[in-house]
Order: C-alpha cells, then structure tokens, then sequence
C-alpha cells in the first residue's frame, strides 16, 4: 500500500524547491521529517486519509519523538508539519492547520561558542606559509570572519562573486536571498596570495571546477565538509577550544561588530537575517562586556 500523502509531499517539495527556493539540503531535512510522520500516521491510522489528520495525530507523533530525539530536533519537525499543513490548507486538502496549536519544545537557551577578538587573530595568523593549502586555508579563514558568511554561503561562492579591489563579496543566503559582504585589508591581501595560487593548479590540473572561489587540491569545489574540517584543523593547531566550528567565527563577526558600537540595522543586513530578533541574541553573548560599559557610561552605575 503506498504511504498516505505520497503524492502531496512530493508536490509539496518542489514547491519548497522551485517556489521557495531552498537549499537541497533543507529540502532532504524536510523529506525526512515529513515522511516519518506520514508513515506514523499511517501505521496509528490505517484506513484515515490526510484530510484526517487531527491535533490529537501530531501531538502522539512529537510525544514519540521526544522520547529518543533532542528537543531541537523535534522543534525542526514541527515547524516542518506546521509549513506543510498550512500549504495543504491552500490546497483545500486541510480546513485547518493542526499543528498551529501545538507548543513548540521548550530548548535550552545554548550560548554559541565564539572568539575574543585576541583569539580571533591569533586564529587568523595561524596559517603560515605560500603553498596552495596554507593559502587557501588562510583565505578562507580570513573571509570567515571579515564577512561574516554562513558555511553554505562560503562553500557556495564563486570567482564571479568577488570584487577584489573594494573588496566585496556577492553573496547567496537562505531563501537565494542576494546580500554583500564586505571583507578588510587582510582578507583582501589573503586572497591576493591565493588567487594565483589557485589559477596555477587550475592549469596543473588541466581539469576542475573553473567557477568555484575555493577548490580542493584536485581543482574541485571545496565541500562544506572540507571546510568544516579546515577549519577544525587550525582551530586545532591553535590550541584554541575544540568547539569551535565555521559558525562560531561568524558568532564572533556578529559580537565583535556589536561590541564595536556597530548598529544593530546594520549588523542584521551584514548576517543576512530576515528577522532583527535573529540578530538581536548577540547582544546579550558577552554579558562581563555589557557589564562594564553600564558601568562605564550611566549615570546611576556607581
């Protein structure tokens, strides 16, 4: 017997690709979370049809889940159905959206890793050395933290994004939303020193990807895995914590730009976020900062 919905999902994520343009990646997270509960509902409900579904299917479904997942986990489920349900209700599959109702899991407020801006540069100058991978490494490391990119966006960008000489970047968000990311002098001069390094391998290799910023040492885009890993190598080697990941350093670009008296408009287009509360979590990252500078500047402080 197929799955109950089969057809509807499969509509549903093209749309998510075609319409919503999303990431392949959040795509999958979607067919994976979608599908789980279409086959729980099908084994809780046999002979029910989609139309069918009630507050009472979905609130067995999260109990489950929440049995053997992390609550931010189950949080990207629900959010998956309460998205996919309110399509089917334009449809006219569904007169109502039954997970509107349902509370999202309570999570754990999670402070993200991230830099000082003393270890931040010592991070940065790190990398030493003219071959191909150091120079890379460096570059990457530098338009990390210059920019403030997502791991995605970095692995994702291209030769034809970068203006070099402003030092611009075109970048690709969530959502293919268009933003720019500006980069400072060292990570103009880092990808000074790796450009040229990068067309000699293009030659050497005689094949590869000639569109790709950054490659692999066989010529190939460099995954987001690669870079999730060099990265991890240097924060490595510079003694620095092992939590550290690509995020924590644009973590760091956020909070240094906030701790730099930057507005917090300004920082919101930087990150590329849709919405100013997204933004507005940083402020509260480097509460012994907050601290001293109430101390510092108002009146009733002492």
């Amino acid at each position: 017997m197929a799955m109950c919905g089969c057809t509807h999902l499969e509509e549903f994520l093209r749309y998510l690709k075609v319409e919503r343009q999303m990431s392949p990646h959040t795509v999958r997270n979607y067919r994976v979370d979608l599908t789980q509960f279409l086959e729980f509902y099908q084994e809780r409900r046999a002979e029910a049809r989609l139309a069918e579904v009630t507050y009472q299917d979905l609130r067995a479904f999260l109990a489950t889940a929440l049995k053997h997942l992390r609550k931010t986990t189950v949080a990207r489920k629900l959010s998956a159905l309460r998205t996919f349900f309110k399509y089917l209700q334009r449809l006219g599959v569904l007169t109502q959206n039954p997970a509107k109702l349902a509370p999202s899991p309570k999570l754990e407020k999670v402070l993200p890793h991230f830099l000082s801006v003393d270890e931040a540069f010592h991070l940065l100058g790190e990398p030493q050395g003219d071959d191909f991978g150091t120079c890379r490494d460096k570059a990457i490391l530098e338009v990390f933290y210059g920019g403030g990119l997502r791991l995605s966006e970095l692995a994702g960008l291209n030769l034809g994004d970068l203006d070099l000489g402003p030092g611009v970047l075109r970048v690709w968000g969530k959502g293919a939303k268009e933003r720019l990311a500006f980069l400072g002098e060292p990570a103009k001069a880092a990808l000074t020193a790796y450009l040229p390094l990068r067309q000699r391998m293009m030659q050497q290799q005689g094949t590869g990807d000639e569109t790709a910023l950054f490659l692999n040492s066989r010529g190939w885009r460099l995954s987001t895995r690669g870079v999730a890993r060099l990265v991890a190598k240097w924060v490595r080697q510079s003694g620095l914590s092992q939590g550290l990941t690509p995020h924590g350093l644009r973590h760091s670009f956020a909070t240094h730009l906030l701790e730099g008296q930057a507005d917090l408009r300004a920082v919101q287009e930087l990150l590329g976020h849709a919405s100013i509360s997204s933004t507005q979590r940083y402020l509260h990252l480097n509460l012994d900062y907050l601290m001293e500078e109430y101390d510092k500047a108002h009146p009733r402080s002492k």
